[in-house]
């Protein structure tokens, strides 16, 4: 069983690897050619408002819903059965979010109202965010439909197609960037465009499986009911961090500085490197396989499914973690500071990675802890985690930014990132009682010898870290080449320092197996 996993969460990485490193080169194009300004700050919300959506429709709630019911019905029905319910999940699916879709491009100025009330003082930023908002809303049509054929080859074992389909979006944003800047609106109609590649890009591979949909409307189909069923409360449970950094925005929009809602997107995609080499891609393949042990009864892996997925994410997640705050300064810098992006820019995108940062294992843990909830179809107790932990976030981030504006700190945006990386952590305890609560999560023997290899080999490595980080200030002022060669020699050094110190406490990768 491990080393299926490890196999499938190592091809899952490689993929999603590649989509990051991608993604990066987009991030450093849009930031050296488009700044952050006020028309990127209309980009950025006006892409995120159906990200948020995705991640409830299509990689939260739907994918979290239909891959356990698509599981058991393999496991327990003929594949023609299978074929049905892939047709009439298609074409409910479809049929509802094409719906959503007119209407979200008809009422596209009070969404933008609603995301980022903030806008409405500054007319021509407004009005920019309304017209991406009609290109970049139909996305969620096309990469929800992206996402379901992505969940049937997931179940089928096959993870390298689905992983490595991001890739084009930034492939295609990397192509507007380069042909049409600084024309921002260029951005928003790459996002329609990727959409459409990306759902074709997934269709040669369900042909080869036999499972390429006809779809057919079927709301009153029982197994389509059971999905919706268990999708409600999965909307909102699997989505509270995408909630929050939406509910960030609309906040961010208020401040008087030009710029706050792109310095939290910047920070937000540098900790969504590793969050999705790591930690997504373990989730991704940890869910088919506990929905598979749950269908068959199989409590004891079950449990030590989950164990196996806390230690593989916390031995990866600690230096992403560690790195992320150490260094967010010269991350920042190496990375973005080009063309329009500034050294202020890379000030307050520093501060916004370095609060999030200490959320980023936060929020690892919450991706691989909530399969082990709708693996079984329990869906109350992540939602009101969710709730929670949102309400006490959002609570938190008023305050902190009030506190902020009232201090004049330079960087009020980074209360509203700290309030998030908490409430993260709120979340995932919450979680995590909740399985042991449930009765089926206990720990493996082995727990605190572990702790102690892992805050040996971090201590060391953010000893190394520090002394050779420097001043800020020489980060800024130094060439691009200069700056990354150093950050590389760092990170290098950092690695290899930390499972070096693994190795000599004893730490071997025969511990990963699981019996």
């Amino acid at each position: 069983m491990s080393s299926s996993l490890i196999r499938s969460t190592s091809v899952v990485s490689a993929m999603t690897l590649i989509s990051r490193l991608l993604g990066f080169v987009r991030d450093v194009l849009q930031a050296a050619l488009f700044g952050a300004g006020a028309g990127m700050d209309a980009f950025f919300v006006a892409f995120r408002i159906p990200n948020l959506f995705r991640r409830m429709f299509a990689e939260g709630a739907f994918s979290q819903a239909f891959v356990p019911v698509l599981t058991e019905t393999r496991q327990q029905a003929s594949e023609a059965e299978v074929k049905a319910l892939v047709d009439v999940v298609a074409g409910t699916l479809g049929g509802f979010l094409l719906m959503l879709t007119a209407v979200a491009v008809l009422g596209a100025p009070a969404l933008m109202w609603l995301f980022a009330p903030g806008f409405a003082d500054t007319p021509e930023k407004f009005a920019l965010g309304v017209e991406m908002l009609r290109w970049t809303f139909p996305y969620l049509l096309l990469i929800s439909l992206t996402a379901f054929a992505g969940g049937i080859l997931n179940s089928y074992g096959r993870f390298a197609v689905p992983a490595f389909t991001p890739v084009w979006l930034n492939v295609c944003l990397i192509a507007a960037a380069l042909m049409y800047a600084p024309s921002a609106l260029s951005l928003a109609i790459a996002v329609f465009v990727a959409g459409i590649v990306q759902l074709l890009f997934q269709l040669p591979s369900l042909i080869a499986l036999g499972l390429l949909p006809r779809p057919r409307w079927a709301w009153q189909d029982p197994r389509v009911k059971r999905i919706i069923k268990m999708m409600l409360p999965i909307m909102f449970g699997s989505s509270v961090a995408q909630i929050s950094l939406m509910l960030d925005s609309i906040i961010a929009s208020f401040l008087p500085a030009n710029g706050s809602v792109s310095w939290l997107w910047y920070a937000d995609r540098l900790m969504e490197f590793p969050l999705g080499v790591f930690s997504i891609a373990i989730a991704t393949v940890v869910l088919p396989a506990l929905s598979a042990q749950y269908a068959l009864r199989s409590e004891q892996q079950f449990s030590q499914t989950i164990d196996w997925s806390l230690r593989t994410v916390l031995v990866l997640g600690l230096p992403a973690a560690l790195g992320l705050l150490l260094l967010a300064g010269p991350l920042v810098s190496t990375l973005f500071q080009h063309g329009e992006f500034t050294a202020r820019d890379v000030q307050m995108t520093g501060w916004a990675l370095n609060a999030y940062a200490l959320g980023f294992l936060g929020f690892s843990f919450v991706k691989i802890l909530v399969p082990g909830f709708y693996a079984r179809h329990e869906t109350s107790t992540p939602v009101r985690a969710g709730i929670t932990a949102l309400c006490i976030s959002m609570s938190l981030s008023l305050t902190l930014v009030g506190i902020l504006l009232w201090q004049d700190f330079i960087a009020p945006h980074a209360g509203i990132a700290l309030a998030t990386a908490l409430g993260a952590w709120i979340n995932a305890t919450l979680l995590l009682r909740g399985l042991w609560r449930d009765g089926v999560f206990r720990p493996q023997p082995g727990w605190r010898r572990y702790a102690a290899q892992l805050g040996a080999a971090a201590v060391a490595m953010s000893a190394w870290i520090i002394w050779q980080r420097g001043d800020l200030q020489w980060w800024m002022a130094q060439h691009w080449a200069e700056r990354a060669q150093q950050l590389l020699l760092i990170i290098g050094g950092a690695v290899l320092i930390y499972f070096a110190v693994l190795l000599l406490m004893g730490l071997r990768p025969r511990h990963f197996r699981l019996s």
